[in-house]
């Protein structure tokens, strides 16, 4: 059983997926936020057999739903509409900054190395492992 983990932002979608055993988060993709989102789902969800959903739940510093919240609700009500499938949330507070720190290295990075990240992270690649943490707290709190 594979469920799909979803960092949603109004720019890009991170895109994660579980492992059969439902134990392991992977990064998968970045989609855009754009007129054809849902079709691009539609075919990772067929791809990959997917059985569930887990969307980040976007909080502020307080732990209280913020401004994205909203939007995320409308994005659950069109993916249970159009997929009929499980949708969980899962709190995705610092996520997209835990990805950041994951992916750079502790050591200083030259010149090159560091125009790399920086183009690493505009490209959006950040929002896909940041998808990965959310389906992977997700997975971790369910497998307990």
């Amino acid at each position: 059983m594979k469920i799909l983990g979803i960092d949603y932002g109004t720019k890009r979608i991170g895109i994660a997926i579980s492992d059969e055993g439902s134990k392991l988060a992977f990064p998968r993709e970045i989609i855009l936020n754009a007129t054809d989102t849902l079709l691009e789902i539609g075919e990772i969800i067929k791809k990959e057999n997917i059985s569930e959903i887990v969307i980040g739940e976007s909080v502020d510093f307080s732990g209280k739903l913020n401004a994205l919240s909203a939007r995320i609700e409308v994005f659950i009500l069109e993916l249970q509409e159009k997929f009929k499938l499980p949708i969980y949330k899962q709190k995705e507070f610092l996520t997209s900054v835990e990805a950041r720190k994951a992916g750079s290295s502790k050591k200083s990075l030259s010149q090159s190395q560091s125009h790399s990240k920086i183009k690493q992270i505009k490209s959006g690649r950040i929002d896909a492992s940041a998808a990965a943490l959310i389906l992977q707290r997700y997975l971790d709190k369910k497998n307990k």
